[in-house]
């Protein structure tokens, strides 16, 4: 199946107003995820926004954009958007539009996944302390790698063990948010109803799994830098200028 990778980008964000446009090195960090993409073996990259200046600075750089409407909540219902637009597509990948460090192989590793319902990716927790931070989302899977629950906080629970002593007794697993859609299954997200662990978690993957969809996870070792407030740009702008030495 042909593949379109859509990456969501608003300029209103509470933290971190207009970080789409901030500058990194030299080029914008929609700019630097949208040619992250370009490298992988996806067919098509989109930028979907509601906003001129995104749209404006997307087409100057020669990169392929598309106004969508301002009524979303979510990135996957603007990514459901773009992708009616698209029918040839039968996957799509929705792509985080503040992670410039993003690799083109963990693209490419989400695609080997793709074809059926929803795919994404996780990674092993690599320090001690990440285990219990709310900011990082954590999942356990089955057998066959289908996500049974995320969190934000510490699971599973070793119930007979010190929390502290957690990490050097158990492979914590972090989730790394990236999502692969089969266009019908994308395409109807928006209909499914509420979710009583969604709103608790605020996590919207867990409608999905409340409503009976698998979400099959692929193990990878990549990472990637999110800028989620301005002094996460300045770790961005550290790794590019020491890769660039």
């Amino acid at each position: 199946m042909k593949s379109i990778g859509i990456i969501p980008a608003r300029y209103a964000s509470t933290r971190f107003p207009g970080k789409p446009l901030i500058d990194l090195m030299g080029k914008s960090m929609i700019r630097r995820v949208y040619e992250q993409c370009q490298k992988s073996q996806l067919d098509q990259v989109v930028v979907a926004t509601d906003d001129k200046r995104i749209y404006d600075h997307v087409t100057d750089f020669g990169g392929q954009v598309m106004m969508t409407s301002s009524e979303h909540n979510t990135g996957t219902s603007r990514c459901a958007e773009v992708a009616t637009k698209f029918p040839e597509k039968g996957i799509v990948i929705n792509i985080q539009g503040d992670e410039p460090t993003i690799h083109p192989e963990q693209i490419n590793e989400l695609l080997n996944i793709s074809g059926q319902g929803i795919a994404t990716q996780i990674k092993k927790i690599e320090a001690s302390q990440d285990i219990h931070d709310p900011n990082i989302v954590k999942v356990v899977f089955d057998k066959n790698q289908r996500a049974l629950y995320f969190s934000r906080q510490a699971i599973p629970h070793l119930a007979k063990i010190n929390p502290s002593d957690w990490f050097t007794h158990h492979t914590y697993y972090k989730h790394i948010g990236m999502y692969s859609y089969d266009r019908e299954t994308l395409l109807s997200l928006d209909s499914l109803p509420d979710s009583i662990y969604e709103k608790a978690e605020s996590l919207e993957q867990l409608k999905w799994l409340e409503n009976g969809i698998k979400i099959k996870v692929g193990i990878t070792k990549h990472d990637s830098l999110s800028v989620d407030i301005p002094e996460d740009a300045q770790k961005v702008r550290a790794l590019l200028e020491s890769s660039q030495t």
